[in-house]
């Protein structure tokens, strides 16, 4: 119930808003006409101002309330101001809400001098102004600004709701000017309503495409490429119906745009045909704004609902799904895709050309619909790939290296004579299949179905082929390791572009996380240094690496003045004689636990352009450095026994890091699992 209470909250304090914003903007547009100024429907529309500008403050002191009695669970802690007090001033929330009342509360004051005073054009657009700045606040609340403050987090939603308010705020305000044109016998009411109406239609348009661009930009970021989620979680249900709900408000639009209103302006109209669609008009308008207050109950709703990106699909509901990636390449895919977005785009070009010649509404539907439909049935088959009921289920194991560690125990165990050694498809029983196996090493095999894909065939096999299942050998946690090896190979064969020089700006390889113990016993994680500074990591190997530590010894203070965190992992179990000569004056640290999984994870990004690793078993290098950003991507590589020189010369080492710490690209942190 408290539920059910805070929701209508939400959706009458939106909706006031948007009508109070929608409606100042139309009685701006209207003011053009000072002849205007001289109608009872004006006064009747500022009317109503007053109440709407209440029921924002009395709706958000709803709102908070409910929310506070759902964080506390008793309503007896309601009755202490501390418990206010504290909400208000230590949460992100409770800050935005006080903003957000202070607004409504300057509004209201507003709108009750706006009553008092000669109306004056500028007083419209000062109400509206004022009107956004509630709308504006409550963007920092959003879904958009969950992982963090900024303008193009912000901008999108606070632009939608602001053109969603122009558009829809308007739709109360033109049902009253026609239904005072209905009543009205006087010849100039008729034509102030044509009139407005004209010049508002006029802006109607940009200002629904601005809504559908901003919503589309909305969208993507909470989806984050999840799009399967649009039909498979509850946010996704709710927004598809969202977007029905506008479809069918764009049609009504458009008929209003397209016949009835330039039915009235011609001259050519009866008195009965005027009448007949100015009533059509509207009823329609009422019509829309109905359906308008559903739409904004729905975007209330799902304002509150867990988005798309963080609601796990666990049970995909169809059989199959659409996929550019794992498509594109076959035969004839691209040529038969081209081929239905040009009958796509035929269907919009007979729109435009259906009504310069006047068609019929049935005929201007009914065509171009049926295009659409043959454009979609010629574009989607060649897209359509087979999914499972776990093709979306998300990996519960991170991409680290104790899961690629343990996948690839595994994989010698059960995979490697068919799949062979690196993934190639190339095992000793290889030949004797009845199906070519994937390149799992070389191939796009792996980018192009998703780890959901993987865990099914792994779990129980694949039809028409002669994999078997392993759920009854394996069990679920070894199979996400099993998947997390397989993405660390091809990740490492994919990052074989890397050289001892980054790229500006350009960040692509993912490496896996770690955790480990230093010799001093300390613990860390390799996120730890994300957001501070970059990391070098080295591989080394003893007494192999033995010049290459002492270098980095000697240059340490000169490296830590660039800001740059260094780990040294050795190679393999380093003896009590061993590490003390590693670690004499050793002023960075080796680690101690964990370095078995970090160094036979990295070694999978052993591969370069010149020497590609794929013969056998490969031959991992004795030393191998990385150099990893500060958002968690690796940037560049160094293996003295391929690329000679390299990061020998401390300046060239010295000279990336300066690189990677005058960067200022934004780049998300890597996944904490495959996708």
């Amino acid at each position: 119930m408290l539920e059910v209470i805070a929701t209508f909250a939400r959706w009458s304090q939106l909706a006031a808003n948007l009508i109070l914003l929608g409606g100042c903007v139309f009685l701006f547009i209207l003011s053009a006409n000072k002849s205007a100024y001289a109608k009872k429907w004006p006064e009747k529309l500022e009317c109503s101002f007053i109440g709407l500008a209440i029921t924002i403050p009395i709706a958000l002191l709803v709102i908070v309330f409910a929310t506070i009695l759902q964080i506390t669970g008793d309503a007896v802690n309601l009755k202490h101001p501390g418990v206010w007090l504290n909400f208000l001033n230590e949460t992100r929330v409770g800050q935005i809400w006080i903003g957000r009342f202070i607004f409504a509360v300057i509004l209201l004051l507003f709108i009750i001098y706006l009553r008092k005073v000669t109306r004056v054009r500028w007083h419209y657009a000062a109400c509206a102004s004022i009107a956004a700045l509630p709308l504006i606040a409550s963007s920092f609340a959003s879904h958009s600004a969950a992982e963090g403050v900024s303008i193009s987090a912000i901008a999108p939603y606070a632009l939608h709701q602001v053109f969603a308010g122009i558009w829809f705020g308007a739709l109360p305000a033109l049902f009253l000017l026609f239904y005072s044109s209905e009543q009205s016998v006087d010849v100039g009411t008729h034509r102030l309503a044509i009139e407005t109406a004209q010049r508002f239609s006029i802006i109607a348009l940009p200002i629904m495409i601005l809504i559908i661009l901003t919503g589309l930009v909305v969208s993507d970021r909470i989806f984050a490429e999840q799009y399967a989620a649009l039909v498979a979680t509850e946010y996704g249900w709710l927004l598809s119906s969202k977007l029905l709900l506008l479809g069918i408000i764009l049609v009504i639009a458009w008929r209003v745009r397209s016949d009835w209103l330039p039915a009235l302006q011609s001259n050519e109209q009866t008195e009965d045909g005027l009448v007949e669609n100015r009533n059509n008009i509207s009823k329609w308008v009422r019509i829309e704004f109905i359906l308008a207050l559903v739409l904004i109950l729905l975007a209330t709703i799902i304002s509150n609902t867990t988005p798309a990106k963080y609601t796990p699909i666990d049970n995909w509901p169809f059989p199959f799904r659409f996929s550019i990636d794992a498509t594109w390449n076959q035969p004839g895919v691209a040529s038969q895709v081209w081929i239905g977005m040009a009958i796509v785009a035929l269907a919009f070009v007979v729109i435009g050309w259906g009504q310069f010649r006047n068609w019929s509404g049935r005929r201007l539907v009914i065509i171009p619909m049926l295009l659409l439909l043959s454009g979609f049935a010629v574009t989607l088959p060649p897209l359509t790939i087979k999914a499972h009921p776990e093709t979306y289920r998300q990996p519960p194991i991170p991409f680290d290296t104790t899961s690629i560690a343990n996948g690839a125990t595994l994989y010698a165990q059960h995979c490697v004579d068919c799949h062979g050694i690196q993934g190639k498809g190339n095992g000793i029983k290889s030949r004797t299949l009845s199906t070519k196996l994937p390149d799992l090493l070389m191939e796009l095999h792996v980018n192009d179905h998703t780890p959901g894909d993987f865990y099914h065939w792994i779990s129980f096999g694949m039809v028409d082929t002669d994999m078997p299942g392993y759920a009854d050998k394996i069990p679920e946690e070894g199979r996400w390791d099993l998947i997390n090896f397989v993405h660390a190979l091809s990740r490492g064969y994919q990052a074989r572009i890397l050289t001892p020089e980054i790229v500006p700006d350009k960040a692509f390889a993912k490496p896996p996380v770690f955790s480990y113990t230093t010799q001093d016993g300390s613990h860390g994680a390799l996120q730890d240094f994300r957001n501070r500074q970059p990391v070098l990591l080295v591989n080394f190997s003893w007494p192999q690496s033995k010049q290459r530590i002492e270098q980095l010894r000697h240059f340490y203070g000169k490296l830590r003045e660039q800001n740059i965190a260094l780990l040294a992992v050795p190679t393999k179990q380093l003896t009590t004689d061993e590490l003390a000569q590693v670690m004499d004056d050793l002023p960075f640290p080796v680690v101690t636990q964990g370095f078995e999984e970090i160094t036979a994870s990295y070694a999978l990004w052993r591969r370069t352009l010149s020497t590609p690793d794929i013969i056998g078993r490969g031959t991992v290098p004795d030393h191998l450095e990385f150099l990893i950003d500060r958002s968690g991507y690796l940037r560049a590589r160094w293996i003295p026994s391929i690329d000679q020189s390299g990061w020998s010369d401390i300046d060239a080492l010295i000279q990336q890091v300066n690189l990677l710490n005058r960067e200022r690209m934004a780049m998300p942190f890597p996944e904490d699992s495959v996708r």
